[in-house]
C-alpha cells in the first residue's frame, strides 16, 4: 500500500510526494505499452533534433516560414521530455513517486509549451497569409525582428496564464488520496485530489482553454479565409493548386495538434461512461502525436527540407 509522506499545517495536510499511476486497469500491460510509446518519443527526439540541425545549417532555409518551424520544433522537444521520461520510469522500473515540487513544475511546463504550440502555430498561419495574399510585401511585413518579437510575445502569452496555476494547487489541502490516476501531473488531474473547494481552478481551466483553443483557431480560420478567397481568385488551376499547396503541411500541423485536443476534451466531458484508461491514453496521444508527426509532415511535404535531409544522409553513407 503506498503511503504519502505529509506535513501538517493545523488541521490541513500538504502532501510531499504524489504518486503517478501510470495507465490504471492496464497495469500488467505496462511493459508492452512502452514499446510504442518509447518508439514515439525516440522518433519524435530524432526528428525534431534533425529538423532543428537542418534549419540551422543551410543558410538557404533561414526564413520566415523555417524559423517559425523552429520554434515549433524546440516546443516539441520540451513537451516531450517533459513527460516522455518519467511515464517510461512508471512502465519499466514502477518508479511512481513524484515530489510536490516536481509535480508542479512538470505541470507547468507541460500546459504552458502546449499554449506556446499553438501560438506558433497560429503564427504560422499569418505566415501563409502574407505569403499568398501579400507575396510583394512578404520580406518587408515578415522581418526577423517580428519574428522575434511573435516568439516571444506567444512564450509570454504561456508564462502568463500557466504562472498562477501551481501557486494555486501548492496551498490546495490534500488530506486524501496522493494517487494520481495519470502517467503525469495534468492540471485536473492534480485539481481532483483536493479535498476543499476548487471552484477557481475549474472556472480559471476552462477560460485559459477557451482564449487558447478558441481564439487561436478563430483566427487561423480567419486567416485560411481570407487564404481561399485570394487561391480561387487566381486565374489557373495550376496557379491555384500552387499556391495552396505551400499551405498543406500547416494544415496537417494544425489536425494532427488540434483534433487530439477537441477529441480528448469531448471525451473528458461527455464520456462519463468510458473507461479512464480510455481518457488517459488519448491525453497521451495528443501530447505524443504531434512531436512525432510534425518532423514527417515537414520532412515528407517541404521540398527544401526534403531535399537537404536527403543529401545528409547521402553524403554520410560514403
Amino acid at each position: 500500500m503506498l503511503v504519502a509522506a505529509t506535513t501538517t499545517c493545523g488541521s490541513e495536510f500538504h502532501p510531499i510526494v504524489f504518486f503517478l499511476s501510470g495507465i490504471p486497469g492496464l497495469e500488467s500491460f505496462h511493459i508492452w505499452i512502452s514499446i510504442p510509446f518509447c518508439s514515439i518519443f525516440t522518433v519524435a527526439l530524432l526528428g525534431n533534433t534533425l529538423l532543428l540541425y537542418v534549419i540551422k545549417t543551410d543558410a538557404t532555409l533561414h526564413k520566415p516560414m523555417f524559423f517559425f518551424l523552429s520554434m515549433l520544433a524546440s516546443i516539441d522537444l520540451v513537451l516531450s521530455l517533459t513527460t516522455m521520461p518519467k511515464t517510461l520510469c512508471i512502465f519499466w522500473f514502477r518508479a511512481k513517486e513524484i515530489s510536490l515540487e516536481a509535480c508542479l513544475v512538470q505541470m507547468f511546463f507541460l500546459h504552458a509549451f502546449a499554449i506556446m504550440e499553438s501560438a506558433v502555430l497560429l503564427a504560422m498561419a499569418f505566415d501563409r497569409y502574407v505569403a499568398i495574399c501579400h507575396p510583394l510585401r512578404y520580406n518587408t511585413i515578415l522581418t526577423r525582428s517580428l519574428i522575434v518579437k511573435v516568439g516571444l510575445m506567444a512564450s509570454a502569452r504561456a508564462f502568463l496564464l500557466m504562472s498562477p496555476l501551481p501557486f494555486l494547487l501548492r496551498w490546495l489541502p490534500y488530506c486524501g488520496s496522493h494517487i494520481i490516476a495519470h502517467c503525469f501531473c495534468e492540471h485536473m488531474a492534480v485539481v481532483r485530489l483536493a479535498c476543499s473547494n476548487t471552484r477557481f481552478n475549474n472556472i480559471y481551466g476552462i477560460i485559459v482553454a477557451f482564449l487558447v483553443v478558441v481564439l487561436d483557431l478563430t483566427f487561423i480560420s480567419l486567416s485560411y479565409a481570407k487564404i481561399l478567397r485570394t487561391v480561387f481568385s487566381l486565374a489557373s488551376k495550376d496557379e491555384q493548386l500552387k499556391a495552396f499547396g505551400t499551405c498543406i503541411s500547416h494544415l496537417c500541423a494544425i489536425l494532427v495538434f488540434y483534433a487530439p485536443v477537441i477529441l480528448s476534451s469531448i471525451v473528458h466531458r461527455f464520456g462519463h461512461h468510458i473507461a479512464p484508461h480510455i481518457h488517459i491514453l488519448l491525453t497521451n496521444f495528443y501530447l505524443l502525436f504531434p512531436p512525432m508527426m510534425n518532423p514527417i509532415i515537414y520532412g515528407m511535404k517541404t521540398k527544401q527540407i526534403r531535399e537537404r535531409v536527403l543529401h545528409l544522409f547521402h553524403r554520410k553513407s560514403f
